[in-house]
Formats: structure tokens, sequence, C-alpha cells
């Protein structure tokens, strides 16, 4: 199986366009955050979303601009100093900017904390998983009374790092849901030819991609082209090893798209060609042979 092919907003400026460019190519994944295009994001996807009813929406808490920042400090939710801080897991911010996104959006499938990790310098990890404990519980909450699907986590490094795994994530889960029946539901990550220890991890059937699969969760890969910064790496001569023909953006979302235990693949592309380019190579995903023959052949160069 290889992940399904859905629209990241990223690095995207014109969010409204790309998500009717996607949507119409049949993505059923939108994912998104408050802070995204200058905090612009949720705003340009609302009539897009009202359009396709059924396309499922991820958001997250945690990262904000500085103008939600000095609303949030204007509404007593936000010191003056945490809200020139740009993120926050306090469980009244987080309450702060769900309803703020329900309201925008009108739904969210997921709200993933986003980027936990980023307090974790100078925390200890039972200080960090404490406040992860906390969002846990809010979003709990709000999955409970069913205003949203689900909650999840969003890492960039959190997982590599070992600021916490996904075993520890579902035991906070169900700390704060007071059961074994929780909403924890979705983890993403980033996933890619540049940081490639998930995918090979992940062809040994062991790391966060297999647990995740384990505990029924979603996955979802971020960055499968690493911001752009890929693609100068990606050779006419590596292109051809994975599969001759593709483009070097279709050659590198394949080999992310094909990693074992990954249900969804998040890319930014915003003009038909690119997402129809895309989805033709991962409707032919890589065999677990053959993506362990890429990553086998980057890390002899």
């Amino acid at each position: 199986m290889t992940a399904v092919l859905s629209l990241g907003t990223y690095r995207v400026r014109a969010v409204g366009q790309a998500a009717r460019t996607a949507l119409a190519a049949g993505s059923p994944w939108v994912d998104t955050a408050p802070n995204y295009a200058h905090g612009y994001a949720h705003e340009g996807l609302r009539p897009v979303l009202r359009t396709y009813p059924t396309v499922r929406v991820a958001t997250k808490a945690g990262y904000f601009t500085g103008k939600q920042g000095h609303a949030a400090q204007a509404e007593k939710v936000l010191s003056r100093e945490e809200a020139s801080s740009g993120h926050s897991l306090d469980p009244h911010f987080v309450r702060w900017q769900t309803e703020r996104s329900l309201a925008v959006l009108g739904r969210a499938d997921i709200v993933f904390v986003h980027n936990p990790e980023h307090h974790g310098h100078g925390l200890d990890r039972a200080a960090l998983h404490g406040r992860v404990r906390e969002a846990f519980a809010v979003l709990e909450e709000y999955a409970q009374a069913g205003r949203i699907g689900g909650y999840g986590v969003a890492t960039w490094s959190g997982l590599t790092s070992e600021a916490f795994t996904v075993p520890e994530l579902l035991g906070l889960a169900r700390e704060a849901a007071g059961s074994v029946e929780h909403h924890l539901t979705g983890l993403q990550m980033p996933v890619s030819l540049i940081m490639d220890d998930v995918i090979r991890q992940a062809l040994n059937s062991v790391g966060p991609l297999m647990d995740a699969k384990d505990a029924g969760l979603i996955t979802f890969g971020s960055a499968p082209l690493h911001g752009g910064e890929l693609l100068s790496a990606m050779t006419p001569e590596l292109v051809d090893f994975i599969r001759p023909g593709l483009s070097p953006a279709a050659a590198a979302l394949l080999a992310a798209g094909s990693c074992p235990g990954l249900d969804v693949v998040l890319t930014s592309a915003s003009t038909r060609e690119h997402w129809d380019d895309a989805a033709k190579a991962l409707a032919a995903p890589l065999t677990a042979g053959e993506l362990r023959k890429v990553t086998d052949e980057l890390s002899s160069e």
C-alpha cells in the first residue's frame, strides 16, 4: 500500500487556490495550522471547505502569529511574555486557539499538538510530558463532545530526539482521558530521503511509524521534499534509480510515499500539473525491496 497524496499547506502562499486544485484532483485530506500563510491559511481554506464537505481536515494547536498572540493577550489568555514566544501549550490557549480554528474552518477531523518539543529545551522529559498531557486533556474534551474527530501530535524532531515515544504519547492520552478509551488518532512527522532514518526503521518493521500503525493511529508524512531542499539532491541518476521517467519531485514523493506504515503523504503542489505528476507516480508504489535499494544507495554515497 502506498500513502495517499494529500495537501499540506505549510509553504503554500495562495492556500485557497492550492486547495481548490488539490481537492478537485481528489485529495482526501487538507493539513493546515493557524500560523500557516502568515496566519491566513484558515481563512483561505474556509470557502473551499464549504464546497468540499467530505474532505478531512487536520489543523494544529501551538504556534501562533504575532497578531494572534496580541489577540490572545488582549483576551487575557496569554501574558505579554507568553504572547511574544510564538508557541504555547497552555491549556487555556489550546482551548482558545481550537475554538478560533473551528469557528473559521467549520470542522476538524484531527487537531495536532504542534511540535511539543519546541519547549523541550530546558525542560526535563517529565515536565514536557506534563504539558503534552494537559494539551491532550483539552482536546480530549473536544473529541468527547463531538466537536473534533480526534487529536494527535505533529512533530519535527520530538521522536528522533527521543523527547517522547509513541508508547509514551499513548500513555499520556490514556491519562488525559482517564480511561483506556481515548481520542489520540494521528501522528505526523517528516518522512523524506533526507530524514530517512524513519524509512529505514519502517523497512525493518520498527520505529515510530510501526508503533503508530500498531496502535491504530493515522500516520502523516510531512516535508517529503524537505522544504524543497531535496530537489537539488535529486540528480538524474538518482531519479532513474528510483524510477526512470519521473520528475525529481515525483521521484522524491514516490520514495516517501512508499514508506511502510505511512497512510498520508503531504505535498504543497499547487498546480494541477504538479499534482497529477505526483499522483501518477504514487499510483505504483515502490516495493519494500526497491525502497531498501534506494536507501542503501544513498547511505553508500
